[in-house]
């Protein structure tokens, strides 16, 4: 059985966490595709996403491959596989999840600590969030998009950004994120890594990745690169940006569902297997 140093060096082992992540993560957006929402007043209560997966699997495995999963999977199971695709534009989601998620399983070095555990969870969709939300107010200041108010709020992009974000956070965040992790993380610690032939990340493992102000850097410069990429797809030049005839409807999704449950019984039963036959 390999230790964390070695599993981070396994081209087969992020492979598996990246798929597993990537079928997992778009199957939940494709069924909060089906999820309706509701609206109290000017608080509108959706899901907009289940982060807690591929936040899991980031603090329970290699961060990165979790978080490049995620986002791919969202790219492929709830954009492309539902009939469209808006070029340039999609880097902008792609990078803000990554990151997002690659920053939050980075902060957990004991995933017993339910105090990291619980930090990281809400970080995560609350760094995803709020580059979102700096990312469209960019784009209103830049006059590439245009200011769409919220009826009872002050006519301002910063309070309407701003309240979207708490709305968001403390709906979302909290019940698909937050809470979900805080109880998966030490529920399947060290009963999952086995199935990948690893041992279980331990606070003393002075070879798990930890966020560092190099990380930090990159992200700045990779949130940079997803406003710039967002500001150019609205400003007219996506470059490839296409929707076919039957994008979004019912059929899209319920294949797309079922698409993605098989790829993740496929990665589950592949990894099951090849820790089988490793400790044989």
């Amino acid at each position: 059985m390999s230790t964390y140093a070695e599993r981070g060096a396994t081209g087969s082992q992020k492979l598996m966490v990246f798929v597993l992540s990537m079928s997992l993560y778009g199957l939940a957006t494709l069924i909060s595709e089906l999820i309706p929402s509701v609206q109290i007043g000017i608080v509108e209560l959706s899901v907009e996403f289940f982060l807690f997966i591929p936040l899991t699997l980031a603090m329970l495995f290699d961060p990165l491959s979790a978080a490049l999963g995620a986002a791919t999977g969202e790219l492929v199971f709830s954009e492309i596989m539902l009939g469209q695709f808006g070029g340039l534009g999609e880097l902008e989601k792609f990078l803000t999840v990554t990151i997002a998620v690659y920053l939050a399983g980075l902060m957990v070095r004991d995933p017993k600590n339910i105090k990291q555990v619980a930090l990281a969870a809400i970080s995560g969709p609350a760094i995803q969030l709020a580059m979102s939300a700096v990312v469209d107010i960019v784009k209103v200041q830049v006059a590439v998009d245009d200011f769409e108010a919220i009826p009872g709020l002050p006519e301002s992009v910063f309070a309407t950004e701003g309240f979207s974000f708490l709305n968001d956070l403390c709906f979302s965040g909290i019940l698909f994120c937050l809470l979900p992790t805080i109880f998966l993380v030490p529920s399947l610690y060290g009963k999952i890594e086995p199935l990948l032939g690893c041992k279980p990340r331990t606070a003393t493992d002075d070879a798990a990745p930890a966020l560092s102000g190099r990380v930090v850097a990159w992200s700045v410069v990779g949130f940079a690169v997803a406003i710039a990429a967002a500001c150019i797809s609205k400003a007219g030049m996506s470059i490839i940006e296409w929707e076919v005839d039957w994008a979004e409807s019912q059929t899209a999704v319920l294949a797309g569902i079922a698409v993605a449950a098989v790829a993740a019984l496929i990665v589950g039963f592949w990894a099951r297997r090849s820790a089988q036959l490793k400790n044989a």
